[in-house]
Order: structure tokens, then C-alpha cells, then sequence
């Protein structure tokens, strides 16, 4: 095997001249004692290497030949919908320019404007604007760097940011069939939509079953069935996962094969779903199980709950997604219970109990400490079947202790099956009584903007906090949300508590100054949320 010149002078400067001197080129012009002139000078091997590697470096690029060109990529199609308003196209670029904070340090007063992309992308494309072809790599950008963003950014940037993902592998991630993704065949178009559902990425597979599952749902169950043996457990539990939506009767049976399933957590999950369809054969036999540990006792001054729990997870109870084995440090008997409590119709319970209303049976004693694990079970119940009317007995009245209550974890889920003003009017009620240590995951479940009611109680807790000289810091979360949530209409209303204000001896060291920063932070950012909306108000005829 030989080598060319040019690798001979690779080696020699990776071992060094001194061992392997270089076999310079002849011709180079170089003159020695044979051509007659004068004797050469002693060669420097280093600097002879490389003047020889300069001049084999033009060679080589001068008898290049121009390569074919390339085919040139298929045009930008084309997106007909508004063109985004000048001021608001502007303020798109700021908000894209803006980068996270690194750390967690003093925020000072002015916005940030990263938490109010979101915000800008959902009022940009509930007007039907298109973004404009300049910010679309930035757009992708931050879709690719926060996957919060992707739905609203993809379908702001429309059918082009598609096509620019085909130009670069770094923005594949849009064309995997999320929300704005691929383009999807017609949910009528049986052809396409079969050459995509056996051919196709997962990702994109799940959203042509969402979409046909929207427009014909018994047309998306055969899709689904046709394949089903042969997918991937995990891939088995996403679809499944996406039954939800419109879940209907018309999937018990297809339901009821899936309890069967070899995967544990499929199994789980179609045990769930038919759980929330209280006509099911499924939610039957768990009624029955329900019941046969659930009673009342009327031999005492006062009707009590007696809780009987089951003694053995048979192999009916697992086949119907029940797990026999419980977490670490929870009692078998009451983790079977729970499964089954939070699995029956809600229905049943009035029937089993006396004609008693939600409230009525949720004030009941129970005996020998099952309240806690019964309630619990209602109300994963409750939010499970979307029942209001047990979400408001389990809830209670936002007055009461909430040491007394279902937790925030199970009252943020609770109070997510309210109408929007009732569960502002709720968390308002509580805020009232109970302050904001407690309230954070119920605000994050408010419709925004927040409700005139809730927004005013919020804002008073946090100035009786100020005034308390408590540690601004502890309210950071709170603050966060009422800079997106607030109604920006407050915003003069909201000046007052801008300025400093006295320290009382007792409180935190600077708070003072905390404090009026994030109040000016506050205002701020309710000017900025003001004149965004109004940027992208379409002009009056």
C-alpha cells in the first residue's frame, strides 16, 4: 500500500521531523549542488515542512473540480392565515430574545419576559395570525429548548416552521406528530391514514389517532385493534392513554380485553378508564366489591361508616387492575380498599347508604380510623368520574381548617371538576381565611385571568404579609402566578404598594426593599400583559 505525498507530511509532523524528516518534493525550487549555482543553504526541516504542506495545500485546491449541485429543496408552502401586527411581530422578537435567569437571585423589578411567551403564543394563535417568516428559526428554537412551549409555538409558526424542520436535524422534533407537527392525512382518507398509522413515527401514530378518534371514534378503536397485538408494551399504554379522550361506552369492550393485557400498567390503565364509565360491567363488580366493605352501623346514639377490608387481592380483583402489592410502608388491606373504593361509581354509594346526599354521607363518623383512606378514595373517585357534586362534599367549606380537608394536592384535583367562578370563589374564600401558605396548588387550578373577587383577595394577603414584615421570599411562587393570572386591569389599583415601605423591628432584614420590588415587578408586568393584548387586538373596521 503507498501513500500519497500529502500523508507522508502528516506523519512527519505528527512524529516529529526529527524522526521522520520529511521527503520533500523535487522541483519545489529549491537549489542543490548539482544544479550548478551556489551550495543551498542548510534546510530547517520544521520550516521545509511546512512551506512544502503550503504549496501541496494550493495544489490540491486547484485541481479541484466544481461538484454537482445540489437539488434545490421544494418551496415554502404557503399559510393564508392574518399577518401578525407590526407592534406585536416586534414584541414577539423581544419576548424570543429574552433568556431564563440562571440562578435563583434577586429577580429585581423588571418582568420576565420568558413566563409571558407562553402567554403571547396563546393570544397570537386564538387570533389566527401567522408568524411572521423571520422569527420562525427562533421559534423553533424555543420549542426545541422547552417542550411547555411546542404546542402553542408549532401551531403559531404554522406549515413553514414544517418545512424548515425538514432543513434541519436539530428541528426534527416538530415533525413527530405533536400538536402543529406533521401534517396528518384526513381522517376520512382511509389509504393515507393506514400507510401512516403501519408506517409511521409513535409520536405520529398517536396524533392520527387522536385526530380520527375526534372524527369518527369507532373508525380509530378498528385502527387501534388492527395493530394491537403486535405494538410495544410501552407504546400499547399511550395509546390506550389517549382513550380519554371522548371516552364513551362504546370502548367497554374494547376496555375489557385490554384487562387482560400482559403489561401491569395497560391492564391499570384500561381498569381506570372503564372505572369512569359508570354503566360498565366493570364498574359493577367493582360496586359489589365496594360495597361488601363499606356499611353503616346503627347500633350507637348516631349512624357510623364501618369499613370492613378485603383479606385476600384474588385473581378476579387483579385481572380488574387491581395491584396486590402496596407501596412500601402501606398496609396491604388498606391498599386494596382504596383500589376498590376509588374504582366504584359514586352513584352507588347513596343507594348503599340510606337515600344520603354527598354531604351528608361524607360528614358520617367511620369507625376505627378508615376516614382517612376512605375519603381518600372518594376523592380520587370524584375526580376520576368528574362528579361536582361529591368534589363539593369533599371539598367543604373553604372556611373549615385545612388540616380537616382532603390536602392541596386532592383539593387542587377536586376543585378542577368546578365550574370556573365557583372554584375562584372557593380559593378566594380560602385565601380569606386561611392566608396563602396553603393555597398555591389551588390558584394554579383558577381559570386565567383570575376572577376580579380572587384577584383582590390575593393581593390583600400578600399586603398583610408585607405589612406583617414576613420573608418576601416565602411568596415568590405566589407572586410568580399573579404576574400571568392578575387581570391587568388591576395594574393602577396596585401602584400604592410599590413604594417602601416602614419595617417593623421583627421583620426580615430588607424586606422592606424585597417587598416594593416585587410589587413594581408585579405592575410591571400587568402593563406589559396590557399592552401585548392590545398589540394583537385585530383593528377595528
Amino acid at each position: 500500500m503507498t501513500t500519497t505525498p500529502w500523508e507522508e507530511l502528516v506523519t512527519s509532523a505528527l512524529l516529529g521531523t526529527d524522526r521522520r524528516p520529511p521527503a520533500l518534493p523535487t522541483g519545489d525550487g529549491a537549489a542543490g549542488p548539482d544544479a550548478g549555482g551556489p551550495a543551498a543553504a542548510p534546510v530547517d526541516p520544521p520550516l521545509a515542512l511546512l512551506d512544502a504542506a503550503a504549496r501541496h495545500t494550493v495544489r490540491r485546491r486547484a485541481g479541484l473540480l466544481p461538484a454537482s449541485a445540489a437539488p434545490l429543496p421544494p418551496p415554502a408552502p404557503h399559510d393564508g392565515r392574518t399577518p401578525l401586527p407590526g407592534a406585536a411581530a416586534r414584541r414577539l422578537a423581544q419576548l424570543l430574545a429574552d433568556r431564563p435567569s440562571a440562578g435563583g437571585g434577586r429577580r429585581g423589578s423588571a418582568p420576565d419576559l420568558t413566563e409571558l411567551l407562553p402567554q403571547w403564543l396563546a393570544a397570537a394563535n386564538a387570533h389566527g395570525y401567522r408568524a411572521p417568516a423571520p422569527a420562525l428559526p427562533a421559534l423553533l428554537d424555543a420549542a426545541r429548548a422547552r417542550t411547555d412551549l411546542r404546542p402553542q409555538a408549532l401551531a403559531f409558526a404554522g406549515p413553514r416552521a414544517l418545512w424548515l424542520a425538514g432543513l434541519n436535524p436539530e428541528w426534527r422534533f416538530a415533525l413527530r406528530g405533536a400538536p402543529g407537527g406533521a401534517a396528518l392525512p384526513a381522517p376520512d382518507d382511509v389509504p393515507g391514514v393506514r400507510a401512516l398509522w403501519e408506517e409511521g413515527l409513535f409520536a405520529e401514530r398517536v396524533a392520527l389517532l387522536g385526530a380520527v378518534r375526534a372524527h369518527d371514534p369507532a373508525a380509530a378503536l378498528d385502527l387501534l385493534a388492527s395493530t394491537w397485538a403486535d405494538e410495544r408494551a410501552e407504546d400499547r399504554l399511550m395509546f390506550l392513554d389517549s382513550l380519554r379522550a371522548g371516552l364513551s361506552d362504546a370502548d367497554e369492550a374494547f376496555l375489557e380485553r385490554a384487562l387482560t393485557d400482559r403489561s401491569r400498567n395497560v391492564r391499570s390503565t384500561a381498569a381506570e378508564l372503564l372505572s369512569a364509565l359508570p354503566g360498565s360491567a366493570f364498574a359493577g363488580r367493582m360496586a359489589g366489591r365496594a360495597a361488601s366493605c363499606v356499611g353503616l352501623d346503627h347500633t350507637g346514639d348516631r349512624a357510623t361508616l364501618t369499613v370492613e377490608a378485603p383479606h385476600e387481592c384474588d385473581a378476579a380483583m387483579q385481572r380488574d387492575g387491581v395491584v396486590p402489592q402496596p407501596p412500601s410502608g402501606r398496609g396491604e388491606r388498606s391498599w386494596w380498599l382504596g383500589q376498590l373504593v376509588e374504582a366504584a361509581p359514586l352513584t352507588l354509594w347513596p343507594d348503599r347508604l340510606g337515600g344520603r346526599t354527598p354531604e351528608e354521607i361524607v360528614a358520617l363518623p367511620v369507625a376505627d380510623d378508615w376516614r382517612d383512606e376512605l375519603h381518600a378514595a372518594w376523592c380520587r373517585a370524584a375526580v376520576r368520574q368528574r362528579d361536582a357534586a361529591w368534589a363539593r362534599a369533599l371539598l367543604g367549606a373553604p372556611s373549615a381548617p385545612p388540616a380537616t380537608g382532603p390536602g392541596a394536592a386532592s383539593s387542587a384535583a377536586l376543585l378542577a371538576t368546578l365550574p370556573d367562578g365557583e372554584r375562584a370563589a372557593w380559593v378566594a374564600a380560602f385565601v380569606a381565611a386561611h392566608g396563602l401558605s396553603e393555597a398555591f396548588q389551588l390558584l394554579g387550578v383558577c381559570t386565567v385571568p383570575w376572577s376580579g373577587e380572587l384577584g383582590r383577595t390575593v393581593v390583600d394577603a400578600l399586603d398583610i404579609a408585607r405589612e406583617a414584615g414576613s420573608y418576601p421570599w416565602s411568596f415568590s411562587g405566589v407572586m410568580g402566578l399573579a404576574e400571568r393570572c392578575l387581570d391587568p386591569a388591576e395594574a393602577d389599583r396596585l401602584e400604592v404598594l410599590t413604594a417602601a415601605s416602614d419595617e417593623p423591628e421583627d421583620a426580615a432584614p430588607g424586606a422592606g426593599g424585597y417587598w416594593s420590588e416585587a410589587f413594581q415587578r408585579l405592575v410591571a408586568t400587568l402593563r406589559l400583559r396590557a399592552a401585548m393584548h392590545a398589540e394583537l387586538a385585530p383593528p377595528r373596521a
